[in-house]
């Protein structure tokens, strides 16, 4: 697994920051959003391009594609597989973003604008389109298997993750990279989340700006980074000795029919899938202890997922165990639901719930155990994370202890 965030770039300062309650929020310093209502972002501060990089390639491609070949490599390199001529063909990569490269975009837009068309750079196509994370990471580690990106706004690594263990299955692959990346922190992409009223204005308290399921939450942290694992088909895994942080079993998908940007109150597409990649993975709902919530600490999304979560579980939600870390790292937009899938892995690993920080005063709506302020130790065998996106599309997947 290879992650790279506001609260750290490597997997396991991540994961301590997150069970330490630690937020990546704070102001901007990169872009001037100084006319704008929200000021505050998850940003990455440990991050060493170079590391990962040439200067040329640098140049060539937007910042969230930076974070995803970074998280690519740092992925393979905790599997421990190497790529060779001999199993290249075996391996493949779906790396996805939500927006891409807005960044190379408003560059390229403002260069033109200034100087006219000669002014636009010839690696600005293939330095912002989506798919260039796959494309780029294949390049440079000779990844001759199946190679796409899918593009689901907030669900988007979600869907990459799920779908590529689809690849395995259907034998088209027996490792797949699977993840997402992001890096929307420019001034007209803020400007937008703006204009939607979708963001915390909390300027003045930026570390307890994300408060998923407090009554006084205003809406969302904008973050940047990416996530990636290495999925394996099990006996392929087993034969090279890898180590196992966990198990896929389960992947849920559906789409709520209702609103671009908003879920249905009752949480019915939320329902639908959670029940989804509950059947898949072959469990009763009572079978899951611990549930990462996409959680993004909005009025209406917190809700909407709450209620869906008690309709898809029953009684079995009074005993559930819930948590949004999406509370210490912002919102990645496309590469959440990968960071929220190392974050279950990480969970079953080392058997400790990571917390909802800033949780002071709970919104009688919501109304689970949302695991408040503080880490918990606690049996996690099995763990379901959450992912919805605008255009009303959701994915579940379901992580087991590896026995």
């Amino acid at each position: 697994m290879g992650i790279i965030s506001p609260v750290g770039s490597r997997l396991e300062d991540a994961w301590r920051n997150v069970c330490e309650g630690v937020s990546g929020t704070q102001l901007l310093d990169d872009v001037d959003v100084s006319s704008l209502p929200t000021r505050i972002a998850g940003l990455v501060k440990d991050f060493d391009v170079d590391a990962y990089l040439s200067k040329k390639d640098q140049r060539k491609n937007d910042p969230f594609i930076h974070y995803g070949v970074a998280a690519t490599m740092d992925a393979l390199r905790d599997s421990g597989i190497e790529i060779n001529e001999a199993n290249g063909h075996e391996i493949g990569i779906a790396m996805g973003a939500g927006i891409g490269g807005i960044k190379t975009i408003e560059d390229n837009h403002n260069k033109m604008l200034a100087g006219g068309a000669r002014k636009v750079s010839p690696f600005f196509i293939p330095g912002s389109i989506i798919n260039m994370t796959s494309g780029t990471a294949s390049i440079l580690q000779h990844i001759t298997g199946p190679n796409l990106s899918i593009v689901t706004a907030c669900a988007t690594s979600t869907h990459c993750i799920g779908l590529s263990a689809r690849i395995i299955e259907h034998g088209d692959a027996q490792v797949m990279l699977a993840g997402g990346s992001e890096h929307a922190t420019t001034a007209l992409a803020m400007g937008g989340f703006c204009s939607a009223r979708a963001m915390s204005r909390r300027n003045d308290d930026p570390k307890g700006a994300s408060r998923p399921y407090d009554i006084d939450r205003d809406g969302f942290v904008l973050s940047n980074g990416a996530g990636c694992v290495v999925l394996e088909e099990l006996e392929h895994a087993k034969a090279r000795g890898a180590r196992i942080y966990a198990e896929l079993i389960g992947f849920g998908m559906s789409g709520d029919a209702y609103h671009i940007t908003l879920p249905p109150a009752d949480g019915e597409g939320a329902r639908k899938c959670m029940v989804a990649a509950i059947h898949d993975a072959g469990i009763d709902p009572a079978d899951i202890d611990y549930l990462n919530a996409h959680g993004t600490s909005t009025q209406a999304g917190d809700i909407g997922e709450t209620n869906g979560i008690k309709r898809a579980f029953g009684d079995a939600a009074k005993k559930l165990t819930v948590s949004s870390t999406k509370s210490t790292t912002g919102h990645l937009l496309g590469a959440a639901g990968a960071a929220e899938a190392i974050f279950c892995a990480l969970a079953i690993r080392d058997q400790v719930i990571p917390p909802t920080i800033n949780l002071e005063n709970q919104d009688p709506a919501c109304d689970l155990d949302y695991t408040a302020n503080t880490a918990r130790d606690a049996k996690v065998r099995i763990a379901i994370s959450n992912s919805f996106g605008f255009g009303g599309t959701n994915g579940s997947l379901i992580l087991k202890a590896f026995d």
